[in-house]
């Protein structure tokens, strides 16, 4: 995934097109994730730099060495800049980016940004915040993953205020913070989060396609074309919640015995479920056209997490026509309206979430009045109207042109 993606985002950057009207910003990326890491956060900024190179802005990336041999890339309009890094703990294939203040000031004096867009609260995206207060370059923030929610996974529930109290303040020095869900925006304002700003996921639905299904692929899994298959995309992780997914299956057993499960993903509950539950069908974590086919030779996507700030996975097994059962809950709420596209449990009511599983496992009907509602939802969800969106925001908050940072309109002191 990574050459692939390098090639993608210089092709773009060697040949801009498609830029409306309106100036050329100098866009200063900073994050602690970035692909070939697997998760949302990665995936969806690839795709806004993506879609800000095509529109002819300029990206400067920083970000943590995720590996010792690693090189940035730097052509056209976009540029890295790679930092010291350490792995997180617990997650020993992500990492986190150290405080880099000396390395941001002297390429952003270089570089001058027109925005700084800080995607992660580490300890790099900390720094990031400091420095650009520091040089009175407009920085936004980006509210990606629910730090003060995966307490409760990992028995330090109690430290969910503070941590909410570390994350307001952090995202409260900044002009804005982005947001993926209506609902997530309402949230945070509640709990004193100063202007929070609404800018949703996409998927690709020419990759993420029903037309993708592939009968060898169900064959290693040891079904038919008519055997029902369960799927569970993610991190294999305490916060996604997938003993509940794991429990719907059992319950739906019942009714289809020749049911099967298949999880894509990895983490740190591998080993866990492997060991628990050796019926299961535990695939890896997937990327590309491969991810692409493991959807679309599902039948039922089960979604039982609670901590996400959105959830890119439920869209791409809309946008793969899969029968999906989630939460009331981020990218559930936002999109799937049910009996419709979809079937939405009660919040947290797990009785719900299994009861829902077992209804769509029984009964084909439903799921094959499901799956084209879900798919056609999905087909309108495409990037380049997330970037449009994400675009409109960046001229909205960057130094306006031609005046000196300090008479910035929007600078923080």
């Amino acid at each position: 995934m990574s050459a692939a993606n390098d090639t993608v985002l210089t092709e773009i950057a060697r040949d801009p097109h498609g830029r409306r009207d309106g100036r050329r910003l100098n866009i200063a990326l900073v994050s602690e994730t970035w692909p070939p890491e697997i998760n949302g956060v990665a995936n969806t900024l690839h795709h806004w730099v993506g879609g800000l190179l095509e529109r002819g802005h300029r990206i400067q990336i920083t970000r943590p060495r995720q590996h010792a041999g690693e090189r940035p890339i730097s052509e056209g309009e976009i540029e890295e800049r790679l930092v010291h890094s350490m792995p997180l703990p617990g997650y020993h294939d992500l990492r986190f980016g150290l405080p880099a203040p000396r390395v941001l000031h002297r390429e952003w004096a270089h570089f001058t940004p027109d925005l700084v867009y800080i995607a992660t609260e580490g300890p790099l995206g900390g720094s990031a915040l400091r420095i650009a207060r520091r040089m009175r370059i407009p920085a936004v923030t980006g509210f990606h993953t629910r730090f003060d929610f995966y307490s409760r996974h990992y028995r330090l529930g109690w430290l969910e205020p503070a941590i909410r109290t570390v994350l307001r303040r952090f995202h409260n020095r900044s002009i804005a913070t982005l947001v993926p869900t209506r609902e997530l925006a309402e949230m945070l304002a509640r709990h004193g989060f100063h202007n929070p700003r609404v800018v949703s996921r996409g998927v690709n639905a020419r990759l993420f396609t029903p037309e993708r299904r592939d009968a060898a692929m169900r064959a290693t899994w040891g079904v038919t074309e008519t055997t029902p298959v369960a799927l569970y995309v993610g991190r294999l992780a305490p916060e996604k919640n997938i003993d509940l997914a794991i429990r719907a299956y059992r319950a739906m057993q019942v009714r289809k015995p020749e049911l099967r499960f298949v999880l894509v993903g990895s983490g740190p509950d591998e080993q866990r479920l492997k060991r628990d539950n050796p019926d299961l069908i535990f695939a890896g974590p997937q990327v590309g056209e491969n991810l692409a086919r493991h959807y679309a030779s599902g039948d039922i996507f089960l979604f039982p997490s609670l901590s996400e700030t959105f959830g890119n996975v439920v869209i791409e097994a809309m946008a793969s026509g899969l029968g999906i059962v989630a939460f009331d809950y981020a990218a559930g709420r936002e999109h799937l309206r049910h009996g419709e596209n979809g079937l939405l449990a009660t919040r947290e009511d797990a009785s719900s979430f299994i009861q829902h599983a077992v209804t769509l496992a029984e009964n084909p009907a439903l799921l094959g009045r499901l799956r084209p509602p879900a798919r056609a939802t999905a087909a309108a969800l495409d990037w380049p109207h997330v970037t449009d969106l994400l675009e409109n925001l960046m001229y909205e908050y960057a130094r306006p042109a031609n005046l000196p940072a300090q008479e910035n309109r929007h600078a923080l002191v």
